[in-house]
């Protein structure tokens, strides 16, 4: 017996994990590798080559040690916050089993859909704060997104309160994530201008202790000059990165709105007001996961599969089979009408001495013609007529129209020519 899956093992989406679903990771999650050397390898070369050496500078109390404590300290801070950022649930919501069923609507060829195909409305209308927002239904997930929900196509999961996804934390930014997010950029930020300012403040000391010029203090410091224009790039990015989240943060949007609604000139719902839009981001309890990673997976219950067409075995009552059914009895009946009174006018214009015999053989054939015409196979099939001839498949004595046709126009002939001899003054008459 095969063992029952956790539900990380039976994962839907892109997501990577580790230590049996403990952490959760994102399909990229290899970037943190670059992530986490662009700031270890920094701090190591500044603790081993320029920290060192302002040791003596601060005798009192030892403080020129704590300048490289100060940074490793802050440089594993920000190492933390990333792992926290990128190892957690940013608050993916659960995917349905199946469509919502009281949203399930037929398509109609005259609407412009498929003819009984499932249709479900694209976009729906809720209220927040008193204002209509419209909702997406997502295909992937089966699910109406709720507001500020979307789905990623790198994680391929919709993520409650998305900001974006970020390829230096390989993960979503979402949620539950948001917060520890803007904490690593800021502290990543002040790590810099740490770096930056003891790198600085090492280079006035050269010039203060013999080197007088700026050229000759950095040729005798080069890894200071490298760490400074290290750390004035890195500021761009990151400090240009946490002034942008902190004006979403007051505004209370995120930046997949910012970026999408920023020419819809629309007022924002969700703002209420500078200071309590910080206190939702900082002060705000974390929403638990949606999911348990860890648990056994269960089996998805699928609804019944709706066929239409030709893969239906069986109709209701008065469907389209017994409609067929019903119009191969009445086509049936109306042949076998019209060939007994073709029969029958035939023998009473002959008045033959084998009237009697020729209804039987019409009763006996009638008989004969039900049973086989009964097996038709479809409305519309190419029933060919054959002349007088003798069926040896059904063992039938087939009369075709034609032949009938002929029969009475010939005793209509032979009984004008005899009303003719016996009166010939109707005959002059006429």
């Amino acid at each position: 017996m095969a063992r029952p899956q956790r539900v990380y093992e039976a994962w839907k989406g892109n997501n990577k994990f580790f230590f049996g679903g403990r952490l959760i990771f994102g399909p990229d999650a290899k970037s943190l590798i670059l992530s986490v050397s662009l700031i270890v390898v920094p701090v190591l070369v500044f603790c081993g080559f320029v920290a060192r050496h302002l040791r003596h500078h601060f005798p009192d109390y030892n403080a020129g040690y704590t300048i490289p404590a100060v940074a490793v300290v802050f440089m594993i801070y920000v190492l933390v916050l990333l792992l926290i950022t990128s190892a957690q649930d940013p608050g993916i919501v659960p995917r349905a089993a199946h469509p919502p069923e009281e949203e399930f609507s037929y398509g109609n060829a005259l609407s412009g859909g498929t003819p009984g195909g499932l249709q479900f409305p694209r976009v729906k209308e809720v209220m927040v704060n008193g204002m209509p927002v419209k909702v997406k239904y997502c295909d992937t997930c089966m699910i109406y997104r709720p507001p500020r929900c979307s789905h990623c196509s790198i994680c391929n999961n919709c993520v409650e309160r998305f900001d974006h996804h970020c390829p230096w934390v390989g993960q979503c930014i979402g949620q539950r994530n948001y917060r520890y997010f803007f904490m690593f950029v800021s502290s990543s930020t002040l790590l810099c201008i740490y770096v930056f300012a003891i790198s600085a403040l090492y280079i006035k000391f050269l010039m203060d202790e013999g080197y007088p010029t700026v050229w000759k203090a950095f040729k005798h410091s080069p890894t200071s000059l490298g760490l400074l224009i290290y750390c004035f790039i890195a500021l761009w990015f990151v400090g240009g990165l946490t002034g942008f989240h902190l004006y979403l943060i007051s505004t209370n949007q995120t930046t997949y709105e910012n970026f999408r609604y920023r020419s819809d000139s629309r007022p924002n719902i969700y703002s209420q007001g500078c200071l309590n839009n910080f206190l939702e981001v900082f002060c705000s309890k974390t929403k638990p996961s949606k999911h348990k990673f860890r648990a056994y997976a269960q089996e998805e219950v699928r609804p019944p599969t709706v066929s239409f067409g030709r893969e239906v075995e069986e109709e209701p009552v008065g469907g389209p089979r017994s409609k067929v059914e019903d119009d191969l009895e009445i086509g049936s009946d109306l042949l076998k009408i019209s060939q007994r009174r073709n029969y029958e006018d035939v023998d009473v214009e002959m008045g033959g001495p084998h009237r009697h015999s020729s209804e039987m053989e019409g009763i006996a054939n009638a008989k004969l013609v039900t049973c086989s015409e009964s097996q038709i196979p479809a409305v519309g099939s190419d029933v060919r007529v054959r002349h007088s001839s003798w069926d040896r498949r059904s063992g039938n004595w087939d009369m075709s129209s034609d032949v009938l046709t002929r029969s009475a126009s010939d005793v209509i002939e032979r009984s004008v020519f005899a009303t003719e001899a016996t009166h010939p003054s109707l005959a002059e008459t006429h």
